[in-house]
């Protein structure tokens, strides 16, 4: 028994396949939770209470294995199952919906891969989760639930609404389309050839603050591929909609201050104390939005 649990915890093979059961089921409550909430309530309302289900028990299975990144994949896996699902159930093919998919598959099927690399095993927690753990023991798995699982299923999910309104119009590309669509591709690479050059960065120089590549033009040119990324779905609706959909804009602008005012300080803060040198870096190299694109080689 007790080798059962340390391969558990300490074998990042079982993680994973522990993780895809977790994952399996919990689309497979989602899809049930859709289909028998009563017809006649609202797409959104049906569709969000299907992700609030997921999510719950994705948090129930992490706080089994007292084990908070459990839900880490559920921010790249959620959309594109949702936004397929959707498109199958409304058979909305047009060559919109199509680019709109094919954009959400690409940034998720990278996020994932860039998840399952960084993953270790069910052992290891991000070290954010570790601290409000031990800063407020007796309210974790409220924090938890509400502040690590919860919130950003919110917020991805506002920033999918312009997907479901596109998949629902189901409208003839236009030229601002393939924009949007540019966009979101453009986002998803580059995060992957942030995160690539990152890795890379911390084999070769452990420790060491990275301020090569597209790090020299940006402090975290992977948050700026997420923030761009939503912004380009909601550029896709707007090419095929009427300025009523306007408002659907909010969850990819609650996405982006969520990354300046909390992610951001948070990452910030840890590399203050941990690397003195990063405080160079920051007077150096902007924030967010690049300032100059020359790119410093290492």
């Amino acid at each position: 028994m007790q080798n059962i649990r340390q391969t558990i915890y300490t074998s990042k093979a079982a993680g994973f396949r522990i993780i895809l059961v977790i994952y399996l089921i919990a689309i497979g409550m989602g899809v049930l939770t859709f289909l028998y909430t009563d017809p006649g309530k609202d797409i959104l309302w049906r569709l969000f209470l299907a992700d609030f289900v997921a999510t719950v028990f994705v948090w129930l299975a992490g706080a089994v294995f007292d084990n908070a990144s459990v839900y880490d994949p559920y921010w790249s896996v959620a959309p594109p199952v949702m936004l397929t699902l959707l498109a199958v159930w409304w058979q909305s093919y047009s060559v919109a919906s199509l680019l709109l998919l094919t954009a959400i598959w690409v940034w998720g099927i990278r996020l994932t891969v860039n998840w399952a690399f960084t993953f270790k095993n069910l052992g290891t927690q991000d070290w954010r989760y570790d601290t409000y753990k031990e800063q407020f023991p007796q309210v974790w798995q409220l924090i938890n639930l509400t502040g690590i699982h919860l919130m950003p299923t919110l917020i991805v999910f506002l920033a999918m609404i312009p997907g479901f309104y596109l998949l629902q119009l189901a409208a003839t590309a236009g030229f601002v389309t393939y924009i949007g669509f540019s966009i979101c591709i453009g986002a998803a690479l580059l995060q992957w050839f942030s995160n690539r050059q990152m890795h890379r960065f911390r084999r070769e120089q452990p420790g060491k603050v990275c301020n090569t590549g597209l790090w020299s033009l940006s402090r975290h040119p992977n948050y700026l591929g997420e923030i761009a990324m939503w912004w380009g779905v909601y550029v896709m609706l707007l090419s095929v909609s009427e300025g009523f959909y306007t408002w659907t804009g909010a969850g990819a602008l609650v996405n982006m201050l969520l990354f300046i005012f909390i992610s951001i300080p948070l990452m910030e803060k840890r590399q203050l104390v941990n690397k003195p040198e990063y405080s160079n870096y920051c007077q150096t190299t902007p924030k967010l939005f690049p300032r100059s694109f020359t790119i410093k080689r290492p």
